[in-house]
């Protein structure tokens, strides 16, 4: 029995899985080690994982998760899954989870689009290249915190249409010292950028919302997949809710730079399951 984990800055999705088929979901608040603190994730693990794990006995814990880029975030994140009942735990990243579930064991371009964003190269074994993603406020183009972010900052200055302004705050029920407050003085901002996001899907036939997701989409795929050398020759994969649900102007951004997406898929979780099999 394994126990997969795919984790963002939002939300935590674990699998109980044995021989590849999936035993049991579960779902968790996120964990990212950039953010919270070890005890903080063992909390979390304690509070709303192990009782619904019951007295299940694990050969191996698989956990996939956003800011476990470096060795000292995935010892933090080891140390804080110590107390689940597993043979072994090993931590990796977010991307390669995404690497290892979109191309398997093949090479190709992989991407992220979620509340953040992140991309690679990948050979087949392991990422050979990656172009920071560098966050929210550097970077994460095409994320939905970079897109809530925009949103948020183009009705703040009137750079759309009234209606929209208008609907937007209403939406949203907002002011802008309260959207400030919430981006500048309360925890976990890019989860709050990313949850304005949703209006975009909601009003995507509107032309200043299709732009502003549109040249987001065009930024990433200009800044991050055209950095790799050779890109041209690569399968590129996207996982991710925003990748997902807004796959239509993802892909028109694409074409408008001759770039082909063999694939998009929500979650890498069914990949991940296939890997791991």
């Amino acid at each position: 029995m394994i126990l997969i984990a795919d984790s963002g800055s939002t939300k935590t999705e674990w699998s109980l899985a044995d021989t590849g088929r999936l035993i049991q979901r579960i779902l968790t608040g996120g964990i990212n080690p950039y953010f919270q603190s070890c005890e903080e994730i063992r909390r979390e693990v304690e509070v709303a994982l192990l009782p619904a794990l019951g007295d299940s006995s694990l050969d191996a814990v698989w956990f996939y998760g956003a800011g476990c880029a470096s060795t000292e975030t995935r010892e933090a994140v080891s140390k804080a899954l110590s107390s689940l009942p597993a043979a072994a735990i090993e931590v990796q990243s977010d991307l390669t989870g995404a690497a290892r579930a979109l191309c398997q064991r093949e090479a190709g371009i992989a991407c992220i689009l979620g509340t953040g964003s992140n991309s690679c190269l990948y050979d087949g074994e392991k990422i050979v290249a990656n172009v920071s993603p560098l966050g929210y406020i550097l970077g994460d183009e095409g994320s939905g915190a970079v897109l809530g972010k925009l949103l948020a900052g183009d009705c703040l200055k009137n750079q759309l249409p009234g209606h929209l302004i208008d609907k937007f705050m209403s939406r949203y029920n907002l002011k802008a010292s309260g959207l400030l407050e919430q981006v500048y003085k309360r925890p976990f901002p890019n989860r709050y950028l990313a949850g304005l996001s949703r209006f975009l899907i909601e009003n995507i036939d509107e032309p200043a919302i299709y732009e502003l997701v549109y040249n987001s989409f065009r930024s990433f795929f200009i800044r991050n997949v055209m950095q790799y050398e050779g890109f041209a020759a690569y399968p590129v994969y996207f996982t991710g809710s925003i990748a997902f649900y807004y796959q239509k102007v993802l892909r028109d951004a694409a074409q408008s730079l001759s770039i082909h997406i063999q694939g998009i898929e929500q979650t890498p979780m069914p990949g991940l399951l296939a890997y791991h099999a």
